[in-house]
């Protein structure tokens, strides 16, 4: 009776081991820095190209092509745009590295497999080709603010309508890092989060909205009535002004009026309203994937006051 009790209690403990040994660990991830490129929401090597009210909360860029379209009106780009200057060149070279680290990263092997309805913990997640997002994925960071997340996909990433990616327990966009082997293609109404690196181009359906960054290394960038934001990894460095769509608040002028001599009045001031820019259009994500434009009303200088006759101007 003893020894039939032992075996059992053995054999039991082996079952348990195994089953301990099959479980998927996720491998540590290094850490990925953007260096340059960090500002930047939409990085494009050839070209950028958008349709329809998109709203960029960040900076945008195209190096070494030049051709950036439609990111004027209806559309908002709450940030700089440098095409194919100094500092886009420099973001570019800066991706590369990102890159390059994130394809190094030792990985676990999640290759046949939809992303989708999963919960993945920090660590580094390979493909060796494709990758499919159906439903939600959520990542868990288990209270540690700065755990990273990097995806190895050798080839393409997709994801279906409305799939979304989720946030627990302390994770951030800013720590997750998609290493694309080609490109990306979110479909409509998706709701995505982390830093989307391509060898190649990145594509966004209608409404699909993303918590991160869109860089492409070689290729395109199209949008089609998106949010892009990464507000909250401190973006856009650079000086406002340069971004369509966007007016620079005019600085009030005007001469004053002419003093009134033997108690005659003087002529009131004719100073000049200064110009008023349109309101910048803050993207939000819904829980559905849409994205909600709410009006955030820009301080400008206030008009120079009226004068009454007989003060001086």
């Amino acid at each position: 009776m003893y020894l039939k009790r032992a075996r059992q209690r053995a054999g039991i403990a082996l079952a348990v081991g195994c089953a301990f040994a099959a479980a998927p660990s996720a491998a540590q991830a290094a850490a990925v820095g953007l260096g340059t490129a960090a500002p930047f929401v939409v990085l494009a090597g050839s070209a950028a190209t958008n349709t329809g009210p998109s709203v960029l909360n960040g900076d945008l860029g195209v190096s070494p092509g030049t051709s950036l379209t439609g990111f004027g009106l209806p559309a908002v780009v709450n940030g700089a745009t440098h095409a194919n200057d100094a500092v886009a060149a420099n973001a570019q070279s800066d991706l590369t590295t990102a890159y390059n680290v994130a394809a190094q990263e030792p990985s676990s092997d999640l290759s046949g497999s939809d992303l989708g309805n999963r919960t993945l913990q920090a660590g580094a997640y390979g493909y060796s080709s494709s990758a499919q997002l159906t439903g939600a994925l959520t990542l868990d960071a288990a209270g540690d603010p700065n755990a990273q997340f990097v995806f190895k996909i050798g080839t393409t990433l997709t994801t279906a309508s409305a799939s979304s990616v989720v946030l627990i327990n302390g994770a951030s966009p800013c720590n997750v890092f998609w290493q694309v082997g080609s490109s990306a293609t979110l479909g409509s109404t998706t709701t995505f989060q982390g830093n989307i690196m391509a060898l190649a181009s990145i594509s966004l359906d209608d409404a699909a909205t993303v918590q991160g960054r869109l860089l492409a290394r070689t290729g395109a960038v199209t949008l089609i009535n998106n949010l892009i934001s990464a507000s909250a990894c401190g973006t856009s460095t650079s000086p406002p002004g340069t971004t369509p769509g966007t007016t620079t608040p005019t600085t009030p002028g005007g001469a004053g009026g002419t003093p009134g001599t033997g108690g005659a009045g003087g002529t009131p001031g004719t100073g000049t309203a200064p110009g008023t820019p349109p309101a910048s259009r803050t993207g939000v994500a819904t829980r559905n994937g849409s994205a909600t434009l709410r009006p955030t009303p820009r301080t400008a200088g206030s008009p120079s006051s009226p004068r009454r006759p007989g003060s001086p101007g």
